[in-house]
């Protein structure tokens, strides 16, 4: 994709009001605005059994903050099913009333604007939109559409998709950094998602938030927006990396990054990049802005393959958490830092709960020691091959059985039936972990062993960090067991990550 453009003005932080009625809307209104809305969207066609004098009346003159009035048809996406000429006598009501801001459809905008060029003492600034329902056609056919939207001579002009891939957010991006006048432009849905977030670098006039307790498929928070990603300090020159993974809602990485990179003031932003196909969006998003990413599930292996060279650990695992595009060429380097973050995590539990006087032992506590590890994946394979360099003996469990075999025979460990791993009896004081999505939110009752064999093991790792403690690790916790939540190693891991996005070092608090 193009490097983007200059950016035109401040961008500000709109949140959408759905109420079904006046008073709802009211309340919403104040509520936004602690929330930390610079504007709402106020959606008409949601009140029920509106009556447009009485109830614009009322929205107006409480509104504590500037209002966007929207009343959208079935045709474009919203509720109203009613008469369009009684529709657009609202909004011109709207309008008389002092609605900071109209916003109204591409088919109707000769026969709004028409009638407003009458009025000449009207102050509110009007918003032309479209939204493009289905595929989203080619970047060619969406400047036609931006340019019919100008066109009209409305005050500002909005573009709407739905996008079903994150590479056609690029398409957005594009549009953003090379118009003439204030647009807003976004996908909705999950896949949008990072079209809000990166909306100020590209020179987005708004960006949507949901206010709390009223999500929206595809929008931040109004408080992550503030306060995780802060959106005010984006600008053009803000590098950006992000999460590679399916799913990605789980991720935690942005409440991570975002603020070290704050307290490092490095100019950076981290988002999640709900991604389907690597090799399509490693082609498209070839850009030096994109200059980062982690890597999760289910890619940990298979982005081996799209990367241009990888770290000597990285190779002997192979599996790649991490990777850098390098300034001087744009070649894309693949690292692995969850092998370290796990196996030290690992070893740092059983230093604090198995030495006498706290004496550093010369051996890794987990040397000679079985190591039961379920799941033969991108992160099962740095747990082998931390585990393996510590001297362990590893037992290998994985629903794919020739990829356990290939990866016991990678360290020279037993491979076992997955179907055997709820009752394998493994040697007291035995180390398990768990490599595998089994736990993770919203599945939380399921765990890979059963809760009887927990009692042989010294230590059971979950790779799972969301929830903090899963139902493996608590059961484990009664059983006895030492245990690792998933989070000592995401930390540790991001640690890692960071000094690689930043060339520095990750401060001990933010």
């Amino acid at each position: 994709m193009d490097d983007v453009g200059v950016l035109k003005k401040e961008t500000m932080i709109c949140t959408p009001l759905m109420g079904q009625s006046v008073e709802q809307m009211v309340r919403d209104m104040h509520k936004a605005k602690v929330e930390g809305a610079d504007l709402v969207e106020v959606r008409l066609d949601y009140i029920n059994n509106f009556h447009p004098q009485q109830d614009l009346e009322i929205i107006l003159r409480n509104k504590p903050l500037p209002v966007m009035i929207v009343y959208r048809p079935k045709w474009e996406g919203g509720q109203y099913e009613g008469d369009e000429h009684s529709r657009l006598e609202a909004l011109h009501l709207a309008e008389k009333l002092g609605a900071d801001y109209i916003d109204f459809e591409l088919k109707v905008a000769s026969d709004f604007l028409g009638k407003q060029k009458m009025d000449q003492h009207s102050s509110s600034r009007t918003i032309v939109s479209c939204y493009v329902d289905g595929v989203t056609p080619p970047i060619e056919d969406l400047i036609c559409r931006v340019a019919l939207l100008q066109s009209t001579g409305a005050d500002m002009i909005k573009l709407v998709i739905n996008a079903t891939n994150i590479t056609e957010i690029t398409k957005i991006f594009h549009l953003l950094s090379h118009c003439q006048m204030p647009l807003i432009a976004y996908s909705i849905g999950d896949r949008g998602f990072m079209s809000q977030i990166l909306c100020r670098k590209f020179g987005g006039f708004l960006v949507y938030g949901s206010m709390e307790g009223s999500p929206v498929a595809g929008l931040p928070t109004l408080e992550s927006l503030r306060e995780a990603y802060k959106v005010q300090y984006i600008n053009k020159d803000t590098k950006v990396f992000g999460l590679i993974s399916k799913p990605v809602g789980h991720s935690k990485g942005p409440i991570l990054h975002n603020p070290a990179f704050r307290h490092v003031n490095y100019n950076g932003i981290y988002v999640p990049m709900l991604v389907d196909d690597l090799k399509e969006f490693f082609s498209i998003y070839s850009s030096p802005d994109f200059a980062g990413f982690s890597v999760g599930i289910p890619y940990k292996e298979a982005v081996t393959g799209f990367c241009d060279e990888l770290h000597p650990l990285a190779q002997s695992i192979g599996a790649v958490n991490t990777i850098m595009r390098r300034p001087s060429d744009g070649k894309l380097i693949g690292y692995n830092t969850d092998c370290e973050a796990s196996i030290t995590a690992i070893e740092d539990a059983l230093r604090e709960r198995g030495l006498p006087n706290g004496e550093a032992p010369l051996n890794s506590p987990l040397t000679g020691k079985q190591f039961v590890l379920v799941g033969a994946g991108g992160a099962g394979r740095a747990l082998a091959f931390g585990a393996r360099s510590r001297g362990a003996q590893l037992v290998i469990f994985d629903l794919d059985f020739d990829r356990a075999k290939s990866l016991a025979h990678a360290v020279s460990g037993e491979v076992k039936l997955y179907e055997d791993v709820a009752n394998f009896q493994p040697e007291k004081g035995a180390i398990l972990a768990n490599a595998t999505p089994l736990g993770m939110h919203p599945n939380t009752d399921r765990i890979p062993v059963a809760e009887e064999t927990l009692l042989n093991y010294q230590l059971v790792f979950d790779s799972v960090y969301t929830p903090r403690k899963t139902r493996l690790l608590k059961e484990a916790e009664a059983a006895g067991a030492i245990i690792v939540s998933g989070v000592e190693m995401f930390l540790r891991q991001a640690i890692g990550q960071f000094n690689l996005f930043t060339g520095g070092e990750a401060p001990k608090s933010s």
